[in-house]
């Protein structure tokens, strides 16, 4: 195969296909490399997901020779931003971005374009971190950019030996980022990102002159959390939360400053209203609140990091268990399979312990996308399919779901995740979808239930007036109480849900639920209603510390 001597716009259409496929098969041995900014091994699955969506809207321009340049970049522009995964996948689309705009007026791309585009991109992706960090993908790219803009001033300009020289730099500053950020010296491993940077290069090699791109090896990694933890500042952070924010440019400033009082490894990328926004908090309602401030946050993701670890974690133990590989088991056919929204470890672990085979995350305030809800119900292994919402917000977006696919869809109200609970109780995965519906909504009408929550502005309701900073004991009629402690909105919420017919109190303990007051709440049930069983399990949902349902 001939060296290209410069990329049309198909070539540079199948250089982003061919970094896609390049991420797929070189996916699992990145996530192993993953110990910065949080240990949780998705570095590699965010990379591929971002690569994703830019195929999804390049669609076949890599098949067409007459393909053209601007509408090429605009899509990898544009998917890049509006599918970016996880804090990797924020800082590779502007990588992408970067490439795209120096690229877009140009009918075809040589390696001086090549150098422009690099140096544009390792400058956007700097500009997208609230606080950059050197031996990351960061450093990578511009070390990579630098060497780009060396050869082109020294008057190379071929397109091969310009992407030689960078590839060969670009695996120099890889193989260095130990050096420069000890967690990865301390787990003996380099950066992920900047790894999978490298791929793009590869990809660029085989297109321009055939150079095979390198198979993947699967590396067992050490899960050094504690060496992470002692570098970064903050690096404890519990939960992952992205979004999309439809905002005016001139929020931004301030919306980064807020997330930068409550959080850590924050990317902010995007501009012309429309904005994908990245951060690692424990404060996930103030990550969510920020965004409300700044304009609309919308497709919102939150991720449970120490899950991720965890998992992680035990995959580890089992590889060298069992000769290196996890086995996996693969998904049953079932006559109705269910998918539920929910958030929190435990309640995770309690809707897939009903038997529910697809879990979307999602809860009050952070209301996924119907295309979500459709994407779990097209991974169910069944042709008919029960959405279980868990949230007034999220009815009305799994309704659609049924307009969008072949399968058969039925969608229980459920309002909160103690209905989903409830229903899922008489779930038969082998029974037909119209009687697990009936026996499930039967099931959903037995139970009462209510939340307590945290007031976040003065306001009126039906308890009256409300101070910031009030206790909220919430049920299906509204807001029933207002009060200066979790103990006595969850008490006041009991008196309101139980009645002479109960039999069962089921308390959902959220990730911030004061100890002392959930021995209280025990302890109040068993002395005032002695006749009522009391179940408690941990749920790890944020925003509220309670969820109460009696039946």
């Amino acid at each position: 195969m001939p060296n290209l001597e410069r990329l049309a716009a198909s070539d540079v259409a199948q250089v982003v296909v061919r970094f896609r496929d390049a991420l797929r098969s070189h996916q699992e041995t990145l996530n192993r490399l993953n110990v910065y900014p949080v240990p949780d091994g998705d570095t590699g699955t965010n990379m591929a997901l971002t690569l994703e969506s830019v195929c999804a809207e390049l669609g076949d321009a890599h098949r067409m020779p007459d393909a053209h340049m601007p509408d090429v970049c605009r899509a990898v522009a544009h998917g890049s931003l509006m599918g970016a995964r996880g804090n990797s996948g924020v800082i590779l689309s502007q990588v992408l971005r970067g490439l795209a705009d120096t690229f877009s007026p140009l009918e075809s791309v040589g390696g001086a374009d090549i150098a422009t585009g690099l140096r544009r991109a390792a400058d956007a992706a700097y500009a997208a971190v609230l606080r950059p960090i050197e031996g990351t993908i960061l450093t990578v790219v511009r070390e990579s950019a630098e060497a780009a803009e060396r050869y082109r001033d020294a008057g190379e300009i071929a397109l091969d030996g310009l992407l030689e020289a960078v590839r060969i730099a670009a695996d120099a500053a890889v193989l260095h980022t130990p050096e420069l950020l000890p967690v990865l010296k301390e787990a003996g491993v380099v950066d992920a990102g900047g790894r999978g940077f490298t791929l793009l290069l590869d990809a660029m090699l085989e297109v321009v002159s055939g150079r095979p791109i390198p198979e993947p090896q699967i590396v067992a990694t050490p899960r050094s959390v504690q060496a992470h933890r002692e570098i970064e500042p903050g690096a404890d952070l519990r939960y992952e939360v992205m979004y999309l924010l439809e905002a005016e440019d001139s929020t931004i400033p301030g919306f980064k400053e807020a997330w930068g009082s409550i959080g850590d490894s924050i990317v902010v990328v995007g501009g012309e209203r429309t904005w994908n926004c990245h951060v690692h908090t424990d404060d996930i309602g103030a990550a969510v609140e920020a965004g409300i401030d700044a304009g609309r946050p919308y497709k919102i993701r939150v991720t449970d990091l120490a899950e991720q670890v965890e998992r992680l974690e035990e995959e580890d133990w089992v590889r060298q268990h069992s000769g290196g590989s996890v086995p996996t088991e693969p998904s049953k056919l079932v006559t109705t399979a269910v998918v539920a929204v929910g958030v929190g470890d435990g309640i995770r672990r309690l809707l897939s312990s009903l038997g529910v085979q697809q879990l979307v995350a999602g809860g009050q305030s952070m209301n996924p996308s119907t295309a979500q809800i459709l994407e779990a119900v097209e991974a169910c292994p069944a042709d008919s399919v029960i959405v279980l919402p868990n949230n007034t917000n999220i009815v009305p977006v799994a309704s659609k779901v049924a307009d969008l696919t072949t399968k058969r869809i039925a969608v229980i109200p459920t309002l909160a995740v103690i209905e989903g609970l409830a229903a899922l109780i008489v779930y038969d995965p082998d029974a037909p979808i119209d009687t697990n519906v009936a026996a499930m909504e039967e099931a959903v009408a037995r139970v009462n239930c209510g939340a307590v929550t945290q007031a976040v502005r003065d306001s009126v309701a039906e308890c009256g007036r409300i101070t910031a900073g009030d206790w909220l004991s919430i049920d299906r009629d509204g807001i029933q109480a207002s009060v200066k402690s979790p103990f006595d909105a969850a008490r006041a919420l009991l008196d309101s849900l139980i009645d002479d017919d109960r039999e069962l109190v089921t308390v959902i303990i959220g990730v911030d639920a004061p100890p002392a007051d959930t021995a209280r709440i025990t302890e109040y049930v068993a002395d005032h209603f002695p006749q009522i069983e009391i179940e408690v399990h941990h749920g790890g949902q944020p925003l509220y510390p309670y969820l109460i349902g009696v039946e």
